[in-house]
């Protein structure tokens, strides 16, 4: 490092309360409805100045992106020096403790992280137009994920409004350790349009929004997967649960809770019978 100036961005995991799709675009992309929503943990980004860019990944799921020399984190730093003319170098590490490939945006929550860590650093407002043309370049969740804030997506995902946030509600996210392929699930999707979200910005009243919605690709995923199934069964199962979803493209489900309690509860009850299950007891942000 050439100086004391560390930046570390939390990474959190994203959460889509609903997602519809409704149809094909000529772009290749599909024209999306989602909820989104925001888990208080998942990974981080550690960026610092340096005389040469590097790059290392720590962390329980390092092993799943060992090897890569090309990212989104990598890509997203790249992207970031290209716009604002920044010809410095930067060490970056990821500490990834979200599972690779799981619907619940880890790569584009890391990408969102890195822009948002180098424009601390280089003094870019996080709320600079140019900062949210870079990350709706990487994908589309990272322009979400870079706003971190519960919204309303249509376009790709990447045309937001922002709602108010659902509260404390504690969160339970589960994967049953198989990564779906978000183009493949797209690929299963029947093409078939079953309307849109009722979009309500109330507080009150976006759960059951939520809860009204559902998730088209759950369908699809479970044509691939259909250990997904097992898991919302599950989860549905559990006491105190007050809206069981797939998010994304799967395979990672999630279920809320009101209380910290009834989320700890049923943690415990899935870890032991699934203890080669991943688990997060969060909440939302």
């Amino acid at each position: 490092m050439l100086d004391d100036e560390v930046i570390v961005e939390r990474a959190p995991a994203k959460l889509n309360l609903a997602l519809h799709v409704r149809r094909r675009r000529a772009d290749g992309y599909h024209e999306l409805e989602t909820l989104f929503a925001f888990a208080e943990d998942g990974d981080s980004v550690t960026v610092a100045r340096a005389e040469a860019d590097s790059f290392a990944i720590t962390g329980p799921f390092a092993g799943a992106l060992a090897g890569d020399g090309e990212n989104l984190v990598t890509r997203a730093a790249r992207a970031f020096a290209e716009t604002f003319g920044v010809d410095e170098r930067h060490a970056i590490t990821l500490n990834k403790h979200l599972p690779v490939a799981s619907g619940i945006g880890g790569g584009s929550a890391d990408a969102a992280a890195t822009l948002r860590a180098l424009a601390r650093l280089h003094s870019v407002r996080p709320d600079a137009r140019a900062l949210m043309r870079v990350a709706g370049s990487l994908g589309a969740d990272v322009p979400a994920c870079l706003v971190g804030r519960t919204a309303f997506g249509t376009g790709r995902g990447d045309k937001l409004v922002l709602v108010e946030p659902l509260g404390n509600y504690q969160a339970l996210l589960v994967n049953p350790g198989v990564a779906v392929s978000t183009a493949a699930v797209f690929a299963a999707w029947d093409g078939v349009d079953r309307g849109p979200i009722k979009r309500e910005q109330a507080q009150e009243v976006v759960l059951d929004t939520a809860r009204a919605g559902r998730n088209d690709l759950q369908a699809p995923a479970l044509s691939l997967a259909p250990v997904i199934g097992q898991v919302l069964a599950r989860l549905e199962a559990m006491p105190g649960g007050t809206l069981v979803r797939m998010s994304g493209s799967g395979a990672t489900c999630f279920a809320l809770f009101e209380t910290a309690a009834a989320r700890a509860s049923a943690a415990a009850a899935l870890a032991e019978e699934y203890p080669n299950w991943w688990q997060l007891e969060t909440a939302l942000a």
